[in-house]
């Protein structure tokens, strides 16, 4: 059957070209269904119970989703008239953004005070009040000591400002939602420079981290996969010499890139940060099918073969390692599927088709333009294969000296793997280049951070947050929060309640004091609630019928333990505390904070099972049980050597690196495979003995895994250029693992083999310790090298 195909593809390569054209015609007609979400609720499956937790407390309270201006006067002074001018006409412009509800700031701030026995509710900085240095002053001291504003509006040394937009996208149509928000906003923030020269503006907030994800995304897309194509020709041109071949190549990788997106998009699918990757590692892998075929098939014509024959055998001989790299490899991407973040189910189904596509082409629409396109090989007596025989006869001489030390490297830097922390900080997915990473940054060296807990605490009853208990409590539990090292900034009603009080006590502080009467404190909350204006209520911080309230806290841009560590602090506060009260801890902080735990824990169950899949794979494809469980080791000795280093090199695993073992576990089989099937041909076929068997093995394929491992790393070292460091360390580490997959191979793999072989020899034949029928000439010439 097999053989049947071959024959066909060389004899009709027109039929098979236009059978493959209208095949990826068909297929790419999809990619125009693609969208890109870039919202952060994109890596949280429906089912994930802190996704859950949000959606449920945005539905009670307002939207937290905002757009932060970060504003940084030319002088380094907010309190001058200038700037709390220009914070005022920031604050009524930035109402003109779409889908903003609410705007806080300095300026309209609603600071309380009393006149006889009138609450007056007023802005901060009204419009054309003559602000002179007593209203400064007052402005200053007001600012800087209220417990809403300090740390969050603004800086206790009043350098830095902000003004925060709540924005409520309508979720119809996320393409286009956050871009129109983010193109209003940096409008503003470009008109607030030109008219006051020498400010500075940060954008910061939600908002516009969903759009940097989508840009981030986008212009990985614009630069590394050209520069990745770029790298692809010239390595595969300056390595093996041949235009027909470069070019051939460059036809299947762009098949396979197109096929796949185009039938993502047919399948509902759409991009997030994470998939839109897909094109660059299809683009890697895709390499190298082509590349074994093209060794075998050049070297057989250099020594006078047509180019029908030479094609016909190389398809023959590396069909069954091809066959199993790519479904192997295919199995390590859909391993992905265990993940707990949806775009990682999308990366590793859209890869794993790619891979699978990759390889139909190769056998069939590879060959058939190799056939239609015009190909000369000069004929050569002596074969360049001088390099392979060294390393072949190093490995050999060396191999008692390399088991040992090899074993000793592989386990001394293994060790090194607990080391790791799994951790995640979003705000660190991007570049310190990326604009909102720099916003981010700038915001929490000068303000706070961008990292909070949103905590609903409901007392169970109708106006039961006006009940002076759980007031004294609401109190204490935002007294103690505000003690904790990664606080920066309480949210509390309860400070409100304290402020009023004291405002109807003629402003007296000796009245700052929670009301000790649940009727007093009612209408206390009622005349601020009607003297509010609109847009500036306290629906961020009550539900409908006040049962139920929310503190928001922010904190330093603290890492995924530190977080958790802190939530499970709150926990045990309010179960010590406050049992009676039924409390929910939650944020956008909070969700990656836990699913990048989880993700490591289900991504290491879709490992195994991927793993001993694969062993079985090989164990069948090379008829041997004991090379299966033998393969184990060079299998996975990569990926725990990769991550004892980035223990040593950076140490925090998450949402990202949490899923390589999966991804490179497929492909470092690749090398292990080849190198085991001319192994195991040279020892069963050809009768030699274990140490010409792996000087054989090095002839035959050596030099295929060195050119596809280069175009490999090379590849996935582009991917690490990404700004978006979600996507570098993930193409980093693979990138480290593939070449030492490469190292493991070419120097732990065979003294392993020969050790194994000599001992199973030893047992056999305890007289010679080897077979009788065992060959000890030279081993032939290579049948497939370049």
């Amino acid at each position: 059957m097999r053989d049947r195909l071959f024959r066909w593809v060389l004899s009709h390569p027109v039929w098979v070209l236009l059978l493959a054209i209208g095949f990826v015609v068909t297929a790419t007609m999809g990619a125009q269904k693609l969208v890109f979400k870039g919202d952060y609720r994109v890596f949280f499956s429906e089912e994930n119970p802190q996704l859950t937790a949000y959606e449920s407390m945005q539905k009670i309270y307002s939207k937290s989703d905002n757009v932060a201006f970060v504003i940084a006067p030319a002088d380094g002074e907010v309190f001058t008239a200038e700037s709390l001018e220009a914070i005022r006409q920031l604050t009524e412009e930035a109402w003109q953004i779409p889908y903003s509800t609410r705007v806080d700031s300095l300026s309209n701030y609603q600071h309380t005070v009393a006149e006889e026995d009138d609450l007056i509710v007023e802005d901060l900085v009204l419009e054309d009040a003559p602000l002179g240095l007593d209203q400064l002053e007052q402005i200053r001291q007001v600012a800087t000591t209220e417990p809403q504003l300090v740390h969050k509006l603004v800086d206790p040394d009043g350098r830095v400002s902000v003004v925060n937009v709540t924005i409520q996208l309508p979720g119809k149509d996320p393409v286009t939602e956050g871009p129109e928000v983010a193109t209003k906003v940096r409008q503003l923030a470009a008109d607030f420079e030109a008219a006051n020269p020498g400010s500075k503006v940060h954008l910061s907030g939600m908002v516009m981290m969903n759009v940097a994800f989508t840009e981030a995304s986008l212009a990985d897309n614009a630069t590394l996969v050209p520069l990745m194509f770029g790298v692809v020709i010239l390595a595969i041109g300056l390595l093996l010499r041949t235009v027909t071949g470069t070019v051939s190549t460059l036809v299947i990788i762009i098949a396979s890139i197109t096929s796949t997106m185009g039938l993502a998009g047919w399948s509902g699918l759409y991009l997030t940060g994470p998939s839109a990757s897909a094109p660059t590692m299809i683009l890697t892998l895709a390499v190298a099918d082509c590349i074994h075929i093209l060794t075998t098939m050049f070297y057989d014509m250099r020594h006078g073969s047509t180019k029908r024959d030479a094609l016909m055998h190389s398809l023959k001989l590396n069909f069954q390692p091809i066959l199993l790299t790519s479904v192997t490899t295919a199995i390590g991407f859909l391993s992905m599927n265990f993940s707990d973040s949806p775009p990682f189910h999308d990366l590793g189904n859209m890869v794993a088709t790619g891979v699978m596509l990759a390889f139909v082409f190769s056998i069939t629409l590879f060959p058939a333009l190799l056939m239609l396109l015009p190909l000369r090989v000069q004929v050569r007596s002596e074969e360049s294969t001088d390099l392979m025989d060294r390393i072949a006869g190093f490995v050999v001489k060396r191999r008692r000296a390399l088991l040992p030390g090899m074993t000793a490297a592989i386990i001394g830097l293994s060790l090194f793997v607990p080391n790791n922390q799994l951790n995640d900080e979003f705000v660190k997915y991007f570049d310190p280049s990326v604009p909102f990473r720099a916003a981010t940054d700038f915001m929490q060296e000068n303000l706070s951070g961008m990292t909070n807990l949103e905590i609903s605490i409901d007392s169970g009853r109708a106006s039961g947050i006006n009940d002076p208990v759980y007031l004294t409590m609401l109190d204490e539990f935002t007294r103690w929060l505000r003690t904790q090292p990664e606080t920066d900034h309480v949210n509390s009603l309860s400070d409100t309640f304290k402020r009023l009080n004291m405002n109807m006590h003629g402003d007296d502080p000796s009245w700052y004091r929670l009301p000790d009467n649940q009727e007093l404190a009612a209408q206390y909350l009622l005349l601020y609630e009607m003297s509010l204006p609109y847009g500036l209520d306290l629906n961020n911080q009550l539900n409908v019928d006040k049962s139920a309230t929310r503190i928001i806290g922010t904190f330093k841009n603290v890492s995924s333990e530190e977080i958790i560590a802190l939530e499970s602090r709150i926990y045990d506060w309010l179960a010590e505390n406050a049992n009676y009260y039924e409390a929910t801890v939650t944020s956008p902080s909070l969700m990656f904070s836990h699913i990048g735990q989880r993700n490591a824990y289900s991504m290491l169950l879709g490992t195994v099972a991927a793993l001993l899949l694969i062993s079985l794979l090989l164990g069948v494809a090379l008829r041997s049980v004991r090379y299966g469980v033998l393969s184990l080791i060079p299998n996975l000795a990569p990926a725990a050597v990769g991550f004892g280093l980035w223990a040593l090199w950076d140490g925090q695993v998450g949402l990202g690196l949490s899923v390589v073992v999966g991804m490179t576990l497929g492909i470092v089989v690749d090398d292990t495979v080849h190198f085991l099937s001319k192994y195991l041909h040279a020892r069963d076929d050809k009768g030699l003995d274990a140490e010409q068997a792996v000087k054989y093995a090095f002839g035959s394929v050596g030099r295929a895994l060195w050119i596809t491992t280069l175009v490999l790393v090379a590849g996935f070292m582009m991917l690490a250029q990404s700004t978006f460091k979600f996507n570098a360390d993930m193409g980093l580490l693979t990138a480290a693992i593939i070449l030492l997959a490469l190292i493991i191979d070419f120097l732990f793999l065979p003294p392993l083999l020969i050790k194994l072989d000599n001992l199973l020899s030893a047992k056999r034949y305890p007289t010679t310790g080897q077979a009788p029928e065992a060959v000890k000439t030279l081993p032939e010439v290579s049948t497939d090298a370049v």
